[in-house]
């Protein structure tokens, strides 16, 4: 395409990118929006899961150990370990600090820090009654600091708690409200992101098209004014993509095209031309008039038979020689051709010429050029057996060969020397011009329309033996009807 940009390549890029584009940042956005409530949910969640679980268990489980201390206060440290309650605090201290650390409101921090300073609380109260315990005589009084101080502490805490977890529900809540929210905005977002890619692909596939398919339909246009015959006509050439180059392509074809046809026709010309020639020089007023007088001769002599034979073999002849117009005519068609012309020279030149035309019947069906053997009778005649003493003889042959059909027009005339016969086949060939017209013409004519009508493969050739014999050879393809 040399330096053309790529026409297509660019209105499909830009088709990619307007569907493309939006529809990147739409997931985008829209997976931001799923980790962002994810992380929150998460957060919620495991909050309330740490905090539920001190709410259910932290109050009994704190309440019976001090019981069992206070009640059993001399063998406290047999039934339980005295320190487990300072485990269970220090443990629980450090949970809600971490959940104080990641709270994001007032409300939940002044929960969190009243929490904590219970457990501080709480801490103190179990140290004064484990310290008690072991005082004898405190029974009552450490039973009333366990009603008054740890089991209102516990349930203070787990109050506390629970407020907590309340608050994370509702937090949850209106996480499900945001994300019910934000839901709404995304479809809707969605839907105007979908219009507008619909919008923008459809805007921009109509624009291809119409680049794509007004050229095309313009090409087509001219091409059917070039398929009849208006070889002038050029696609237009004033974009610079793939089409002007197909454009610029056909203006080229057909350009050619519109040189070879006037070849073409150059030829034909030439060919009809020298058709008419030949028709001329078939009917040669000379082979006309001495047929005619032989004609009267033979009438005034009361040789009726002769004449009606000689009448009907000339008619034989131009019949032939016309043809109706025909450019191909079959075998047995001009072999008929050959017989009136060698049957009415022979009436003529009957102390000097024989013939004999052997033409297998297989071949009567098969086309022919019209007039490719009479020129070459006629030139064994006139330029071999008329000079030469003596009886003369001409013998034409046929026969298939393969895809090709070859006859052979021969006579034992004077025959040609070798200079004459070079010079001959170069007159043949139009590469010299012939001193004596009646010799080369005739030849030149047949070699230049087999080579026009089947081409350079096909023609004549000559040979020759000076004071014996020539030989003229035509190959042409084997066709029928």
């Amino acid at each position: 395409m040399g330096g053309k940009k790529s026409f297509l390549k660019q209105r499909l890029n830009m088709l990619l990118l307007v569907c493309l584009i939006p529809l990147t940042i739409m997931i985008v956005y829209l997976l931001l929006l799923m980790n962002r409530f994810s992380s929150r949910y998460d957060g919620i969640v495991s909050n309330i899961t740490m905090a539920n679980a001190y709410n259910l268990t932290f109050k009994e489980d704190m309440d019976y150990l001090m019981y069992i201390i206070v009640v059993n206060s001399e063998r406290a440290e047999e039934l339980v370990d005295t320190e487990q309650p300072y485990v269970m605090i220090e443990e629980a201290r450090e949970d809600f600090r971490q959940l104080y650390d990641k709270a994001d409101a007032d409300y939940a921090r002044n929960c969190l820090n009243g929490i904590l300073k219970s457990l501080n609380s709480l801490e103190d109260r179990v140290e004064e009654i484990e310290n008690d315990a072991l005082v004898s005589g405190s029974y009552d009084e450490n039973m009333e600091r366990l009603d008054m101080n740890i089991r209102i502490l516990t349930e203070l805490i787990q109050d506390q708690i629970q407020r907590y977890i309340y608050y994370e529900a509702t937090n949850l809540q209106a996480l499900r409200e945001e994300i019910r929210g934000d839901v709404v905005t995304a479809l809707r977002m969605s839907v105007v992101v979908y219009t507008f890619i619909l919008v923008g692909a459809l805007l921009i596939s109509r624009k291809i098209t119409l680049d794509i398919t007004q050229p095309i339909q313009r090409l087509c246009e001219v091409t059917r004014q070039a398929g009849k015959g208006d070889f002038a006509v050029r696609a237009s050439e004033d974009s610079n993509n793939e089409l002007a180059v197909l454009g610029s392509s056909f203006n080229r074809m057909v350009e050619e095209i519109g040189k070879l046809v006037e070849d073409i026709r150059v030829e034909q010309l030439n060919l009809r031309a020298t058709e008419l020639k030949l028709l001329q020089a078939q009917i040669n007023p000379h082979f006309l008039y001495n047929t005619l007088d032989t004609i009267v001769w033979l009438a005034e002599a009361g040789k009726k038979e002769e004449v009606v034979w000689m009448v009907s073999t000339l008619s034989n002849f131009f019949r032939t020689t016309l043809s109706k117009g025909r450019d191909y005519i079959t075998v047995r068609e001009e072999e008929s051709h050959i017989r009136s012309y060698l049957e009415i020279q022979q009436f003529r030149y009957r102390d000097i010429l024989k013939y004999e035309i052997q033409i297998p019947a297989e071949l009567d069906e098969f086309m022919i050029l019209k007039l490719t053997l009479q020129p070459l009778v006629e030139n064994a005649l006139y330029h071999g057996i008329k000079n030469k003493r003596g009886l003369g003889h001409i013998r034409v042959t046929g026969e298939l060969d393969g895809e090709k059909l070859v006859f052979r027009v021969w006579d034992d005339g004077i025959g040609m020397t070798q200079e004459r016969l070079a010079q001959v086949r170069q007159m043949i060939r139009g590469e010299v011009q012939s001193e004596d017209q009646s010799s080369g013409f005739g030849l030149f004519n047949v070699w230049q329309r087999l080579q026009l009508n089947y081409g350079i493969e096909y023609g004549l050739e000559i040979d020759s033996l000076y004071g014996e014999w020539t030989e003229s050879r035509v190959t042409i393809p084997a066709v029928t009807k």
